[in-house]
C-alpha cells in the first residue's frame, strides 16, 4: 500500500472515529471500547426493544435531531403524536420550538424568599409529563428542594425527605436545585453519542431518539438534575399536558434519561415557566440574560448573587441570591 493510501486508510479511520456514536452505528461495532459494557448494553436495547415492538424499524433508523430536514421532522412529529394517542389515550401537540434569536435564558432565585414548599417541584412534574405511580409522587420531578440548617451551606447535610406540611422552620433554609443549563456542561461532554447539547438560548436539550440510556451525563452532572426512565413511563392520560415539544416535554420512552429544559414548550413561546409561575412568595426569576433590561439582570447586577459549586467551572445559568 502506497503511502498515500496509507494516509487516506487512517484519515477514514480518524473521521470514523470522530463521527458521533449512535444506536445504530454502534450496532454495526463501532466504539464497543469507547462506551465499555454498560454502553454496550445500552446500545443493544434497542433491538430488543425492536424485537418486541416497543419500537419500528424507523425509528431505530431515525437520524439525529440536528440532521432531520422539515418534512422529516414534520414526519415524526406525526408518529410521536399518534404514538402518545394509541399508548396513553391521549390527544397531545408536539412541536418543534426553536431558539430566538437575541435571547439568552437564565434564571435567578431567591433563598431569603423559599420556603421550601415544594410547589415548583409538583408544577414541573405535571408541566413535563414525567413519570409517577400517583400525583403526589415527584420522585421525578426535575426539582429537588434541599432543606439546610441556617448558616450552615453543607449540602451533604441537607435533606430533601423533609414534611412540606411543616415548612417553612424557622430553624431552616430551603434551596431548590435544577438543572443548571451550564455553558460548560460536564453531562454534554461526558454523552458518547451526542445526544445531549446546549442550543443558542442557553437550555442544554436531549434527544430522546437519540440517547441509548448509557446514564454517563447522570454520573457526570454535579447537580443531580437528570432523571432515567427504568421503565414505561406511567402517566395517566387526564394528567398528561397536551403542550408538548419534541425536545422537551413529550412522553418519554423506557431507557433514557430526561432533565430540565426551561420549560422551552412556554418559555420560547413567550412564557415563564411552570415552576416560577406557581411559586407563592416570588422567589423565582427567569428573563432573557441578553436584555440589558430585564429583571434577571437587574437581579445579577444588584444583589449578593453566586452559583452552586462555583469551583467546578460548570458556568450555571442558574444563580441563587440573598434580598
Amino acid at each position: 500500500m502506497s503511502q498515500h493510501e496509507n494516509d487516506t486508510a487512517s484519515s477514514k479511520t480518524i473521521e470514523e472515529t470522530l463521527k458521533p456514536l449512535t444506536r445504530r452505528s454502534f450496532l454495526k461495532g463501532a466504539g464497543v471500547g469507547a462506551l465499555g459494557m454498560m454502553g454496550f448494553a445500552a446500545a443493544l436495547k434497542p433491538l430488543l426493544d425492536l424485537e418486541k415492538g416497543d419500537i419500528t424499524i424507523d425509528e431505530l433508523l431515525q437520524r439525529h435531531y440536528k440532521e432531520l430536514g422539515e418534512d422529516d421532522l414534520s414526519r415524526i412529529l406525526d408518529q410521536l403524536t399518534g404514538d402518545t394517542k394509541t399508548r396513553y389515550g391521549a390527544d397531545v401537540s408536539i412541536r418543534d420550538l426553536k431558539p430566538q434569536n437575541g435571547v439568552g435564558f437564565a434564571y435567578a432565585l431567591s433563598l431569603s424568599k423559599c420556603i421550601g414548599c415544594r410547589k415548583c417541584a409538583h408544577a414541573c412534574l405535571a408541566e413535563n409529563n414525567q413519570s409517577r405511580e400517583h400525583e403526589d409522587d415527584i420522585n421525578m420531578s426535575y426539582i429537588r428542594v434541599l432543606e439546610l440548617d441556617k448558616g450552615s451551606i453543607n449540602l451533604e447535610k441537607s435533606d430533601h425527605y423533609y414534611e412540606a406540611a411543616e415548612v417553612p422552620q424557622k430553624d431552616k433554609y430551603y434551596m431548590p436545585v435544577q438543572c443548571h443549563q451550564c455553558d460548560n456542561a460536564p453531562c454534554v461532554k461526558a454523552c458518547p453519542v451526542q445526544a445531549t447539547w446546549q442550543e443558542q438560548d442557553g437550555v442544554v436539550v436531549v434527544d430522546y431518539n437519540w440517547c441509548i440510556g448509557c446514564r454517563y451525563c447522570m454520573a457526570a452532572c454535579p447537580y443531580d438534575a437528570r432523571r432515567f426512565n427504568f421503565k414505561k413511563p406511567t402517566v395517566p392520560a387526564k394528567s398528561i399536558n397536551p403542550n408538548q415539544t419534541y425536545l422537551s416535554n413529550r412522553v418519554r420512552p423506557q431507557g433514557v434519561v430526561e432533565k430540565c429544559t426551561f420549560c422551552l414548550q412556554r418559555t420560547r413561546d413567550g412564557r415563564f415557566p411552570a415552576c416560577m409561575e406557581v411559586c407563592p412568595t416570588g422567589a423565582r426569576v427567569f428573563g432573557n440574560i441578553l436584555d440589558p433590561e430585564s429583571e434577571i439582570n437587574y437581579i445579577l447586577q444588584n444583589k449578593r448573587v453566586y452559583v452552586l459549586k462555583e469551583d467546578l467551572g460548570t458556568k450555571p445559568r442558574f444563580y441563587y441570591f440573598f434580598d
